[in-house]
């Protein structure tokens, strides 16, 4: 990372507009406690391995710790004209303790500096992401539990197929969020090494340890190329992808929660703490948090496009293109630090009509698989009865009835082999009770799906 503060090799200082241009600070303020403790850790080592002496180490050391304590505080204020975090924080070293503030730097380059302060941030972000994913897994887990005896129609094609238990549905999204944890976990795996120690992009000449700062951070590994380590922001990368991904999850849901709580499905109520009214129409109650969860995601897409794009034609090692990361992963970490409490609490509070559900299932044609299957059963194959449910859907759908409305004369014409009670005895009770596969909707499989789910996400929370 090049800098040109205080550097006699430019004849001329930088021009404002430049200086506001390059400098990182505005957006970097947030890795100030990281960058400290990534520092913290490099003089302990310094003087581990005799390139500074104790007395030096333990007054960087004091001098670190006063700034940490005046960060937390909130009496430090950044400066512009430091250009980033790390001059920040060097130049209140020099305030506060003098020269010897200059050793910090000793071994180390900025560009292995920031890599490790992202390593530091994203770790701390990665176990409060994943406490919050957990949490709104215990949420839907909840409602399924809750919601166990409600049916509703299920959709393919945004068209009534066949009837689940909402409960059933509520679990769909509780797989994809498993698989969100498991994704964040292996991420975690990777971005457990730390890049100190890499100096510019050659390593150092001085005889430092990566490892031992590397154990005294908590990483379990070293970066083993230098220029790797100072260029790589796959772990960034690989940040945005799992977050647009569980946004992409969570916007599925947004959207069909914005479906069932029109007028026109009517299926939930959006609890008040969490709709928004019309500015012009008085009787109107708009699920926004359900639809800023739907929009957010592609915040999120974009934010993954955007480094992908930004680092695809970058030569080894550093440039200061990489500096783009920041914005967009501190963005992305705010959106979700928003997004994740917000989208707990509306399924938590979300009201779910029973009545009007109910009202709804029986007229939507949803036993019409199930009835083609008594057919095959009654020995006709299952391409004829296909043809010939359909056919009888199409006629009663014209004539504006259901299947429960069937003469025992059109039974006979239209389904050869079968009593008007064979076509009474497809409820949506019988039919969700018939699918009793392990991943099926059937009552029974769902409290196995419920109880599974729970003793998994016990054994990763350690609860």
């Amino acid at each position: 990372m090049s800098s040109r503060a205080r550097n006699p090799r430019f004849a001329k200082q930088p021009a404002e507009a430049s200086q506001r241009f390059t400098a990182s600070v505005g957006f970097d303020w947030r890795l100030l406690p990281y960058d400290i403790e990534g520092s913290l850790a490099h003089t302990r080592m310094l003087v581990h391995q005799g390139i500074l002496t104790q007395a030096e180490g333990d007054l960087l050391q004091a001098g670190l710790e006063r700034i940490r304590e005046k960060w937390q505080g909130g009496n430090l204020t950044l400066r512009v004209d430091w250009e980033d975090v790390h001059m920040n924080v060097e130049g209140r070293l020099y305030e506060e303790i003098g020269p010897v503030a200059g050793k910090l730097h000793t071994a180390r380059s900025r560009n292995d500096q920031v890599a490790l302060d992202m390593h530091l941030y994203l770790r701390d972000v990665g176990h409060r992401m994943d406490g919050g994913v957990a949490q709104l897994l215990c949420v839907l887990l909840d409602r399924a539990e809750v919601d166990l005896d409600v049916i509703i129609p299920g959709y393919t094609h945004l068209q009534a197929a066949q009837p689940v238990l909402l409960a059933h549905h509520w679990l769909a999204y509780v797989a994809m969020l498993e698989r969100d944890r498991e994704r964040l976990h292996d991420w975690q795996r990777r971005l457990d090494r730390s890049p100190l120690g890499a100096g510019a992009l050659a390593g150092t000449p001085y005889p430092t340890d990566p490892s031992y700062t590397a154990q005294l951070l908590g990483f379990t590994d070293v970066y083993g190329n230098s220029l790797d380590a100072v260029s790589d922001r796959d772990f960034a990368v690989e940040w945005l992808a799992w977050a647009a991904i569980l946004g992409m999850h969570l916007s599925r849901l947004g959207e069909e929660l914005v479906l069932w709580s029109s007028q026109e499905f009517g299926y939930i109520r959006m609890d008040d703490a969490y709709a928004t009214g019309s500015s012009m129409m008085p009787q109107k109650k708009n699920p926004d948090v359900a639809e800023l969860m739907r929009g957010k995601s592609g915040r999120l897409i974009g934010h993954l496009v955007g480094l992908l794009t930004v680092i695809k034609g970058l030569p080894l090692a550093y440039h200061s293109d990489l500096q783009e990361d920041k914005e967009a992963v501190f963005d992305v970490v705010d959106t979700l630090d928003a997004l994740l409490p917000v989208a707990a609490g509306m399924l938590q509070t979300l009201t779910v009509r029973r009545e009007i559900i109910k009202a709804r299932l029986g007229s939507d044609f949803s036993a019409a698989t199930d009835l083609a299957d008594l057919l095959v059963k009654a020995g006709m194959p299952f391409r004829e009865a296909h043809h010939r449910v359909g056919q009888l859907v199409a006629k009663l759908e014209a004539e504006g009835r259901g299947f429960g409305q069937l003469s025992a004369q059109e039974v006979n014409e239209y389904l050869p082999g079968l009593e008007p009670a064979n076509v009474a005895g497809l409820s949506p009770e019988a039919l969700v009770e018939a699918r009793r596969q392990p991943l099926g909707t059937a009552p029974e499989a769902v409290r196995n799906q419920i109880r599974k789910a729970r003793e998994r996400l016990s054994a990763s929370t350690g609860e």
